[in-house]
């Protein structure tokens, strides 16, 4: 058994939400007035901290400002929450790989978020510990991924980290943990690739084949 514990991201990863989180950032600096960063720039935050992503995505926006921006991005978001669904496939890989591996996730969400998206989605059951952006240092720091084999007891060769965006991989390497990057998310596979991840699947489908032949 090579891999005892599979932490998998959330957004972009379990849930298809990347491009929805994308579109609220944009809307939110449209509500502030800001200019408005392209797809690919919102898209490329997905996952982190709240001040490293806003500084990249929105770097017109002051400090005081920041609470207001939170307010319209959350206002979209809600809005928007109840239409994303979880990937084709996912939950019944979910319910099948947490009978025999320990599950667990690391998030840019805030533990408030993941705990409403978990609820919402029913998969709570099956993960059994999970880190959050506002709970601990966020990603690409390995903090997640350190506490969770800490956690577990379990070394840092014997974990897998499964996300869609480089953040993911650079935590995943920085902690001394293999990675397996999906390329139906947030980032672009070229982008996935050059971090160096053990495999790189496009879909469900393949991330469950990949599991099955690899853990």
């Amino acid at each position: 058994m090579k891999y005892a514990l599979l932490v998998f991201d959330w957004d972009g990863t379990i849930i298809d939400s990347a491009s929805t989180i994308a579109d609220c950032i944009r809307l939110a600096a449209g509500d502030l007035g800001l200019d408005v960063p392209t797809k690919e720039q919102a898209s490329h935050v997905i996952g982190l901290g709240l001040q490293d992503a806003l500084r990249y995505a929105v770097p017109g926006l002051r400090s005081e400002q920041t609470a207001e921006f939170v307010a319209r991005y959350r206002y979209h978001f809600l809005l928007r929450e109840d239409a994303m669904g979880l990937f084709d496939g996912m939950r019944e890989l979910i319910e099948s790989m947490s009978k025999v591996r320990t599950l667990a996730i690391a998030t840019g969400k805030s533990r408030r978020g993941l705990d409403r998206a978990l609820d919402t989605t029913g998969l709570k059951p099956y993960f059994q510990s999970s880190r959050c952006a506002d709970e601990t240092n966020p990603k690409p720091h390995p903090a997640m991924l350190l506490e969770l084999t800490r956690e577990f007891d379990v070394a840092p060769a014997a974990a897998l980290m499964i996300g869609d965006t480089s953040h993911d991989l650079d935590m995943a390497r920085a902690a001394g943990v293999d990675a397996l990057a999906v390329t139906y998310g947030a980032h672009a596979a070229d982008s996935l690739r050059a971090c160096g991840p053990r495999g790189c699947v496009g879909s469900v489908p393949e991330l469950e084949k990949w599991l099955s032949a690899n853990t």
